[in-house]
Formats: C-alpha cells, sequence, structure tokens
C-alpha cells in the first residue's frame, strides 16, 4: 500500500510542478500583455488562483505522505514507546475525523455550486471545491494506511513521532 502511495503522490508532485509552471506562465504572459499591448488574458488571474488552491491542497497530501507538517515532539518524545503509540493513535483518529469533516463540508460546497459558474472561466465551481474532496479522500487513505501499520506493529520506534527535523529527513523513499 505504501508503495501505492508513494506511486500516487510523485504523479501529484508532477502536477504541481505543472500547475506552478502554468500560473508562472499565465501571469508573466498577462503582466507583459497589459504593459505591452493594453490587453491581457482574462481567464489567467481566476485560473491562477484555481490553481495556487489546487496546488495548496496537494501539496499537502504530499506533505502529509512524508510527514514533513509542522509539529512540536516536546512532549512525545520523553514517553515511552507505548505513550508515543498511544499519541500517535490518537493524532491519526483526530486527523482521521478532521479529513471527514472536511470530505462532508466539501461535498456540501461542491453540491451547492454544481450549478454555479466562475466569472471569467464560465466552468461549474465545483472544480474548485472539489480540492477539498480529494485531499480528504487521499489524506484518509494515507492516515488509514499509518494507523494500520501502527496497529499492526509494522511501524519502527522512529516513526512513532509523527514529525521530523528538516536534518532527519531522507534523502528519497520518505518512509525508511
Amino acid at each position: 500500500m505504501q508503495t501505492l502511495l508513494n506511486k500516487y503522490c510523485r504523479l501529484l508532485s508532477w502536477l504541481m510542478a505543472a500547475s506552478l509552471a502554468l500560473m508562472v506562465l499565465l501571469v508573466f504572459t498577462n503582466v507583459v500583455l497589459r504593459y505591452a499591448l493594453n490587453s491581457g488574458i482574462t481567464v489567467s488571474e481566476e485560473l491562477s488562483r484555481w490553481l495556487f488552491v489546487w496546488l495548496t491542497f496537494l501539496g499537502a497530501i504530499v506533505a502529509l505522505n512524508e510527514r514533513t507538517h509542522l509539529g512540536t515532539d516536546m512532549l512525545v518524545s520523553r514517553l515511552n514507546a507505548t505513550g508515543k503509540k498511544v499519541c500517535l493513535g490518537l493524532g491519526h483518529l483526530l486527523m482521521l475525523f478532521i479529513c471527514w469533516l472536511l470530505f462532508k463540508g466539501s461535498l456540501d460546497q461542491v453540491k451547492i455550486n454544481w450549478d454555479s459558474t466562475s466569472a471569467a472561466m464560465e466552468v461549474s465551481m465545483a472544480i474548485f471545491y472539489g480540492c477539498g474532496l480529494v485531499f480528504a479522500v487521499s489524506g484518509a487513505a494515507i492516515l488509514f494506511n499509518d494507523f494500520w501499520r501502527l496497529l499492526s506493529g509494522n511501524i519502527s520506534d522512529a516513526e512513532l513521532i509523527g514529525i521530523r527535523e528538516s536534518d532527519d529527513m531522507p534523502h528519497g523513499d520518505p518512509h525508511p
């Protein structure tokens, strides 16, 4: 399962790079057109904003998989292995609950905005709110996988603390 999640996150990384490149191209071209020809690309600003929101949510999925979100381990690092496992399990259960809340809220927004169209691109606003659904489902899959590994005892002592310092990050596979 972890191999599949890593490949999925690699695909998301490529999508994020393409989104960022497209955003730069759109904004740069729009700036040049505005100053040089006193015109512009109508959808540039809106599409760039949408890409940025999607980029943020996709990046959060990759960061969750690689365990690179910000956090503090001041208390957890002082606990014994059992205490660390309990804290990690509770943390994962709380994050799964948050994924559920995000899924439910995003689904409601998608339903509400299904027939609403954006101002410039004139496409369904449901696409904009769909990034919350993608994050909630992807994040839940990553968290369920890690929670299963915790329950089955297939998690190393180094992984019992949910965060890592940037110096501790391995180069390559995010899960040693």
